[in-house]
């Protein structure tokens, strides 16, 4: 995977370039299929990637790109998210990112995930381990769930779909992009993130695999799921935690009903 990690650095570094011209909160959008925002910086940095980052033999599934269903031939395959969190984007928020993940068989086992506002870069595979700019990382080493920090996704925070949980046992931080949630988990900067609607695979193949790679868990709604580059590239369910959590997690998801 060295290769493979060179070239995911190569292309975050590019795409951080790529969106340097662009003022977060002072950017153009317009609406996709529902209340979806995208923006100029999505597709210039979806175009430079589908440039820098498959060879041949390689599939594309991009968020921003028409999807051709010959990816699902291929054996390896790019799974990107040019930029993750446009509605942060859009109003200025810093928890947008963009996302590489690499799917083998099915299988995520390389990401990168960068966020430009924060300066934070992770990347990493499964076997060679995650990096936070460079300094080897791994997910958080808390017991148990008390304390802990569980990273929510705004949207559904604003819509009260969080609430019910135990506030008084962990806290709730709601954060935008589900690529930067994850790749937050894998450093170890916070301890779980759980998804209460469906994602796509481009949401979270990178972080899949960087949560993975760093020693973590990952929980999907079942066996099929858990396989990436699928006709339908949709996860119903998906927990991401370090391995001595995700009982304490499931019985709180439980609980709540």
């Amino acid at each position: 995977m060295t290769e493979e990690l060179a070239r995911i650095g190569r292309a975050l570094e590019e795409a951080e370039a790529v969106l340097r011209r662009f003022t977060p909160g002072d950017v153009a959008a317009r609406m996709k299929t529902g209340d979806d925002p995208v923006t100029e910086a999505d597709t210039t940095v979806d175009a430079l990637l589908r440039r820098l980052l498959p060879r041949d033999g390689e599939g594309w599934l991009s968020e921003e790109t028409e999807d051709d269903p010959a990816r699902l031939a291929a054996r390896r395959v790019w799974v990107v998210d040019p930029l993750d969190g446009t509605r942060e984007f859009v109003t200025g928020i810093p928890e947008w990112s963009v996302s590489i993940g690499l799917v083998v068989d099915g299988e995520p086992v390389a990401g990168g995930i960068c966020n430009p506002a924060t300066g934070e870069r992770i990347a990493g595979a499964v076997g060679h381990g995650v990096t936070l700019n460079g300094r080897p990382v791994t997910v958080s080493s808390r017991p148990g769930l008390a304390g802990a920090t569980v990273l929510a996704s705004r949207s559904e925070v604003k819509r009260k779909e969080w609430e019910g949980y135990r506030e008084d046992l962990f806290t709730i931080r709601p954060c935008g992009s589900v690529a930067y949630k994850l790749a937050l988990v894998a450093a170890g900067l916070a301890d779980a993130t759980w998804t209460l609607v469906p994602k796509h695979e481009w949401d979270v193949a990178a972080g899949v695999a960087l949560v993975l790679a760093a020693g973590g868990t990952i929980v999907t709604a079942s066996p099929e799921e858990a396989r990436f580059n699928r006709p339908h590239p949709l996860l119903s369910r998906l927990i991401a935690a370090p391995p001595q959590l995700v009982p304490e997690i499931e019985a709180e998801i439980a609980r709540r009903g």
